[in-house]
C-alpha cells in the first residue's frame, strides 16, 4: 500500500490544514453554482429540468456527493476518497435515473408544471442511506480494514452527525444574520441586502459555502465535537429508564384492554415501530462504544437489559398488526416499507435480546450494530431499486386481489394504482381497461376513466377516511310551534353534515336544552328550522331544505335571540311576524348581490333577564 492510501488522521500540519479549508470551500462553492443552475432551470422549465431522466440524477447526486467529499477530506486519503465518490455519484445516478423513470406520465406532484426534481423521500432516504455508508467507509479506511472495529463506526458515526447538526445551526444562525443585516440596511434606504436575499444565485451558493465552512470548523476542533456527543449520549442515556417504565406499562395494559383498540387506530404498525426505534436510540446511548471503560450507573445498565427484552414484544406485535392489514387490504407502499423496518427492528430486537441474557458473551450489541447497519444499507437500495421498488410490487398485490375475488369491484382502490402506483400502477389501469372481463367491466371501466381524469392530490379510500360519528336530534330538543314535528328526512340527518354551522350544544348531544321553531322565513310555502341554543353558547341557526332530503345552513340570527329570555319567550309563543329586508338586494346583470351590513360587535341589550 503506498503513501497516498494511507487515512490521514487528525490533528493536521497548519499547511495541511489551510489547503483542506480551501478545497472544501471551493467544493461548497461549486455545488452551490451548479445546484443554483439547476434550481433556475426548474423554476424556468427548461432543460434539464423537463428531462427526467437527467434532472433527477444531477440534483440528487450534487446534493449528495459534495458533502461526501467536504467530510471525506482529511480522513480518506486522495484516491480512496475520489474513488468512493466515484462510486456514490454512480449509485446516487442510478437511484434517479430510475426514481425519474417509475414517475413519468404520473400525477406525482414533482412531476408537474413541466419540470421534474426527484421526489423528497428519495432525497430523505439517499441522505441517511449516505450517512450510514459514509460512517462505514470512513471507519474501515482508518483501521485498514475491511469490517472496524465498533468503537471506531462509534466515534466516525456520532462525530459526522454532529458535525452535521452544528454545521446546519450555523448555515441557520449565518442567515439570520444575513436577514437582520437587510432589515438594518433597509432601516437607512438601503435595500440592496434584502434583494440579495431574493436571488437564488446568490442565497444558494452562500448556503452551500456557509455548510463547507461549518464542516471544516468543526473537523479541525475533535475535541469540542466529541465533548458535545458525550454530554448527549449522556444526556439521553437517563431518558431510558423513563422509556422503559412507559413501553413496560403499555405492554402490561395489553391483556386487560386486549388488542382491538390498537387495531382501531390503523396506526398500530407505525407508532409501535417508533417505539422499538427510540429504544434502539436509547440503548445505543447508553451502551455507546461498548467499552468497559465508559461508567455507567446500574439503573442505566437495568434499563438497557429490560428495554432489549421489550422490543421483541413491541416487534412482534407490529408484525401482526401489520399481517392484518395485509390480509384485509393487501400490500401498499407503506406496508412494504413497513415490512423493511419490521427486518432491521426485528435484528435488533433479537440481538440485544441476546444480549441481556445473562449466558450472552459480551460484545452481542456491537456486532448487531455492525450487521444491521449493512442490513439497512442493502435494503434501502433495494427499495429504491426495480427489483424491490415498492410501487411495483403494491400494484401487482392489489390487481391479483382484483383478478382473484379478494376485493370487489366497486371496492377496489383504483385511485391508489393512479396516484400511488406510478407508472407501474398506471400500466395496470391501461391492461384493465383493455383485459378485465366479466358483468363488473363497464363499471369498472367508467370508474378509471373517472379517476384518469383527477389530478393530485388523490381521493382518499374510505379505509383511511375519518369520519365523525353521526350526530342527531337530542331529547331535549322541544319543537315549535306546540304540537309541531320536524320534517321526517331531517331527522334522519346527520347534523355533521350542516358545515360551516354552530348548531346548538344540545344537538351535538352535550349538556342543555334548546328550542327548536318552524317557520317560513323564504315565503316559499315550506318551512325553515331556527335552532336555538342557550348559554353559554346561545347560537341561532337557520336551516333549510336545499334538495328533497337535503337540509343546509342558510344563515344565522342574533345571538339575543336565543339569550335574551323575553325576546326567546315571545318567539316561542309566536308573537313575532316576517317582514321584508330594510334594504333590498340588488341584481346586475343576472347576479342577486345583497347588501352587507357594517359589521358590529353584538350587545346583549335584553328587555329581560337573559336566558340561563
Amino acid at each position: 500500500m503506498s503513501a497516498s492510501d494511507v487515512a490521514v488522521n487528525w490533528p493536521l500540519p497548519a499547511t495541511r490544514s489551510s489547503n483542506i479549508v480551501v478545497a472544501r470551500l471551493a467544493i461548497g462553492l461549486l455545488q452551490g453554482l451548479v445546484l443554483c443552475l439547476l434550481y433556475r432551470s426548474i423554476q424556468a422549465r427548461s432543460w434539464p429540468a423537463t428531462n427526467a431522466l437527467v434532472a433527477g440524477p444531477l440534483l440528487l447526486a450534487w446534493l449528495i456527493v459534495p458533502v461526501i467529499g467536504i467530510a471525506g477530506l482529511g480522513a480518506l486519503a486522495r484516491r480512496p476518497l475520489l474513488a468512493w465518490m466515484a462510486v456514490a455519484a454512480t449509485i446516487t445516478a442510478a437511484l434517479g435515473v430510475h426514481d425519474g423513470w417509475r414517475t413519468m406520465g404520473t400525477p406525482a406532484p414533482h412531476m408537474a408544471q413541466g419540470a421534474f426534481h426527484p421526489s423528497g423521500q428519495l432525497i430523505v432516504v439517499s441522505a441517511f442511506g449516505f450517512f450510514i455508508a459514509q460512517s462505514l467507509v470512513m471507519a474501515a479506511a482508518s483501521e485498514k480494514r475491511r469490517i472496524a472495529s465498533y468503537p471506531a463506526y462509534f466515534e466516525t458515526a456520532w462525530k459526522q452527525f454532529v458535525q452535521l447538526a452544528l454545521s446546519c445551526l450555523f448555515v441557520g444562525v449565518v442567515w439570520l444574520v444575513l436577514l437582520l443585516g437587510g432589515e438594518l440596511f433597509q432601516l437607512i434606504k438601503l435595500g440592496f441586502l434584502r434583494e440579495l436575499l431574493r436571488q437564488s444565485w446568490f442565497v444558494i451558493p452562500v448556503i452551500a459555502v456557509a455548510f463547507s465552512c461549518a464542516m471544516h470548523i468543526t473537523d479541525v476542533r475533535p475535541a469540542i465535537v466529541r465533548g458535545i456527543r458525550t454530554l448527549l449520549l449522556v444526556l439521553m442515556s437517563w431518558i431510558l429508564p423513563v422509556a422503559v417504565l412507559v413501553i413496560g406499562g403499555f405492554l402490561l395494559s395489553l391483556p386487560f384492554t386486549g388488542l382491538e383498540p390498537l387495531w382501531a387506530t390503523r396506526s398500530a404498525t407505525a407508532v409501535l415501530l417508533g417505539a422499538a426505534a427510540l429504544l434502539v436510540v436509547l440503548i445505543n446511548a447508553a451502551y455507546q462504544d461498548g467499552s468497559p471503560e465508559v461508567a455507567v450507573a446500574r439503573v442505566i445498565q437495568a434499563s438497557v437489559r429490560a428495554a432489549g427484552m421489550l422490543l421483541v414484544p413491541i416487534v412482534v406485535i407490529a408484525a401482526y398488526a401489520l399481517a392484518l392489514r395485509v390480509g384485509d387490504y393487501g400490500w401498499t407502499t407503506s406496508r412494504i416499507v413497513a415490512v423493511s423496518c419490521l427486518i432491521v427492528a426485528s435484528v435488533y430486537a433479537l440481538g440485544y435480546a441476546w444480549a441481556a441474557l445473562p449466558v450472552a458473551r459480551p460484545g452481542i450489541i456491537s456486532r448487531t450494530n455492525i450487521a444491521n447497519a449493512f442490513v439497512v444499507v442493502a435494503m434501502l437500495l433495494l427499495l429504491f431499486s426495480p427489483v424491490g421498488d415498492p410501487a411495483r410490487l403494491s400494484v401487482a398485490s392489489q390487481v391479483a386481489r382484483l383478478a382473484s375475488g379478494k376485493v370487489a369491484v366497486d371496492k377496489f382502490d383504483v385511485a391508489y394504482l393512479r396516484f400511488e402506483g406510478e407508472r407501474y400502477g398506471q400500466a395496470a389501469l391501461e391492461s384493465l381497461r383493455v383485459n378485465f372481463e366479466g358483468k363488473d367491466a363497464p363499471a369498472l371501466r367508467a370508474r378509471i376513466a373517472e379517476v384518469q381524469k383527477s389530478s393530485w392530490p388523490r381521493p382518499q379510500p374510505e379505509e383511511f377516511l375519518e369520519r365523525p360519528a353521526p350526530i342527531r336530534l337530542s331529547a331535549s330538543a322541544r319543537v315549535w310551534p306546540k304540537g309541531s314535528r320536524l320534517p321526517a328526512s331531517f331527522l334522519n340527518t346527520d347534523l355533521n353534515l350542516l358545515k360551516g354551522s354552530p348548531y346548538p350544544a344540545c344537538l351535538r348531544g352535550e349538556q342543555g336544552e334548546c328550542d327548536i321553531v318552524l317557520l317560513d322565513l323564504t315565503s316559499d310555502g315550506k318551512p325553515e328550522i331556527v335552532m336555538l341554543g342557550a348559554l353559554p353558547a346561545p347560537n341561532v341557526v337557520v336551516v333549510a331544505e336545499a334538495e328533497p332530503g337535503q337540509w343546509r345552513a342558510v344563515g344565522t340570527l342574533p345571538s339575543s335571540l336565543a339569550a335574551c329570555a323575553s325576546l326567546r319567550q315571545a318567539f316561542i309563543d309566536g308573537r313575532y311576524k316576517v317582514v321584508a329586508p330594510a334594504v333590498s338586494d340588488l341584481q346586475i346583470n343576472g347576479t342577486r348581490m345583497a347588501l352587507r351590513p357594517r359589521w358590529e360587535p353584538e350587545i346583549f341589550n335584553c328587555p329581560g333577564p337573559a336566558t340561563e
